[in-house]
């Protein structure tokens, strides 16, 4: 027997849409994790995500991976999606992937203003945003420019063909968290007087072309998924829509764009997106309004069997318990999303999918900090 009072078993039916032809609705979430030195993904880094795929997870996105801009991001050890070492560090990845019947695609990611003033990749290079102010609203790096922008475009889409080249199977474009696509969203990092700021649906405007652009280049076939997010890394309380039709406004040009699914960013799958609503509207999560709002395919994530958010695993309580997926599977059942993303759980424990649908939850392994320390 489980431990939940509703049946995991729609959770195990296959999913399509587009390249992704998965065998079950459980995707492991991105999460950064910095063992790919010199930005090349080593044998073990390949064996961490078999191992995940192995377990049973149905789709593997990988943690971010940096586009070729020499200001995507500060850190050496992250992996990056350019170069002839990097590319065949993830072709062993993608390999050990389908080798355990698991498919997987690239978290593609540009940190903008977040990648601080003291990187150690490119330390010559300054960090580049919408408007040069970082997410508490200050001056920081520099504002992007035209050709800036032209040039960024080329960088997405060149790690997309990276990527299609490589055998993965689809992308996912990271614009959540207050990262270079999110700051383009925020009112709060998006002063432009262009074409590119001031209404909702100009500051849209360029992360829809780096999307259009894609499509473009990568042809009608490959699923491109998109992460976007209210919160931010340094405001949790944070709104890029303060209602359903801001959010409307916002994703529209997206799926116009060519987006197939859409990976809206949780800290909590079950808390409601716009509380302030009464009935049914009010209890409804951020994945469920996208898809209501869309009609595409959603992944839902945020603490998923743990009993902790993933923000205590920076404030030295980052232990959390196993817990029930009650809540998960009725929102599943009321249609709010297609897919759902496991993060922590899977760092802990890599067989969790497998052991859920074996009955054998009581043998999920508690999530404790120094399952982040390691690479398993």
């Amino acid at each position: 027997m489980t431990d939940t009072s509703l049946s995991v078993d729609a959770l195990f039916e296959p999913f399509d849409v587009k390249s992704l032809h998965l065998r079950n609705r459980f995707a492991m979430a991105p999460m950064t994790r910095m063992f790919s030195p010199d930005g090349v993904p080593t044998a073990d880094v390949a064996e961490y995500y078999r191992r995940r795929a192995a377990g049973g997870v149905g789709l593997i996105i990988t943690e971010g991976t940096y586009i070729p801009d020499p200001a995507a991001g500060p850190d050496t050890a992250v992996p990056r999606h350019y170069g002839e070492q990097s590319l065949a560090g993830w072709k062993a990845v993608v390999d050990a992937v389908h080798s355990e019947g698991g498919q997987i695609i690239p978290q593609l990611w540009h940190l903008g203003i977040g990648r601080g003033d003291k990187p150690q990749l490119n330390p010559e290079v300054e960090s580049v945003g919408p408007s040069g102010l970082g997410l508490d609203g200050a001056p920081a790096g520099r504002a992007l420019t035209g050709s800036d922008l032209e040039a960024l475009r080329d960088a997405w889409v060149t790690a997309a063909l990276n990527a299609k080249a490589t055998g993965f199977d689809g992308i996912e474009l990271h614009g959540a968290h207050g990262y270079l696509l999110d700051q383009f969203f925020w009112e709060r990092t998006n002063l432009r007087s262009d074409r590119y700021g001031g209404s909702l649906e100009a500051r849209v405007r360029f992360p829809a072309e780096v999307v259009a652009a894609i499509r473009e280049a990568v042809g009608p076939d490959l699923a491109i998924v998109y992460r976007y997010s209210q919160w931010k890394s340094t405001d949790y309380n944070a709104r890029i829509a303060a209602t359903p039709d801001e959010l409307a406004r916002i994703l529209a040009p997206l799926v116009e764009a060519g987006v197939d699914v859409l990976h809206p960013s949780t800290r909590r799958h079950w808390e409601a997106a716009f509380p302030e609503l009464t009935g049914v509207d009010g209890e409804l999560g951020l994945a469920g309004w996208t898809k209501k709002i869309t009609g595409l395919p959603t992944i839902t994530v945020g603490s998923v069997g743990l009993d902790k958010v993933f923000t205590t695993t920076f404030t030295g309580q980052g232990d959390s318990n196993v817990t029930r997926i009650d809540r998960l599977l009725e929102q599943h059942a009321d249609g709010e999303f297609d897919l759902v993303a496991v993060g922590r759980a899977l760092l802990a424990d890599p067989e969790w999918v497998r052991k859920l649908r074996e009955g054998r939850s009581d043998e999920h392994i508690p999530y404790r900090q120094e399952h982040q320390k390691t690479l398993t």
